[in-house]
């Protein structure tokens, strides 16, 4: 059974695999400097959110349709993560009439659940990050900040749980980081001829210019 056609991660782990489930707070909080053909981007700015392998399970944020290159959505979303998982991916695009319904492509990177799982942090940490986005030939293109949380204890499979050592990791080889020297279909699958690479955290540059619009 491919669990690519599936539509709930952890029920399809559970049912079918010796593996258990945790529950995630993941928040898109905003994006900085984005553009398309190097003109920053105007409006209608939204995300997309999938898990490793599932790429029909599908979260995305609501469009923002004001603030151009420096989008705030602070838009959170529980997340079923299998314990087998070992990143996400997180794709920004833009809304037009002319453009594909799953939007222009601007960027996109891979966030490693070594990030935010299996550290010396409380199993409930809230964890501010940083990724920079790549678009479709691999060029930086803007910065996403996201935030994540385990908000429940990990639910166990009726099979037999994963070793302690490979808590929330792969048995597999981790996604490569750094800059890809050719196009390529990603790992992921989510864009065929893309370059998507595992995002790295990097310091969180200036807040949205529309965020204190907003809050007042």
């Amino acid at each position: 059974m491919n669990p690519r056609n599936k539509e709930d991660p952890c029920e399809y782990y559970m049912a079918n695999e010796s593996a258990g489930c945790r529950s995630l707070e993941f928040t898109v909080i905003s994006a900085e400097d984005l553009r398309i053909k190097g003109k920053h981007v105007k409006n209608n700015v939204f995300v997309t959110v999938k898990v490793e392998n599932f790429t029909e399970h599908m979260l995305t944020t609501k469009v923002d349709p004001e603030c151009g290159s420096y989008p705030f959505w602070n838009q959170q979303f529980p997340v079923d993560l299998p314990l087998r998982t070992t990143f996400l991916t997180i794709e920004v695009h833009r809304r037009n009439k002319s453009s594909h319904h799953r939007g222009q492509f601007i960027g996109g990177a891979r966030i490693p659940v070594s990030d935010f799982i299996g550290d010396y942090a409380p199993e409930t940490f809230l964890h501010l990050l940083s990724y920079r986005l790549r678009d479709s030939v691999g060029e930086r293109n803007g910065i996403i900040n996201v935030s994540v949380r385990t908000r429940t204890r990990t639910r166990a499979s009726s099979r037999s749980m994963p070793p302690a050592n490979s808590y929330g990791r792969s048995t597999s080889s981790k996604p490569e980081m750094g800059i890809p020297a050719g196009q390529q279909r990603t790992e992921s699958g989510v864009r065929a001829g893309a370059v998507m690479v595992t995002g790295i955290p990097i310091p969180c540059g200036i807040p949205s210019p529309c965020k204190a619009d907003r809050s007042s």
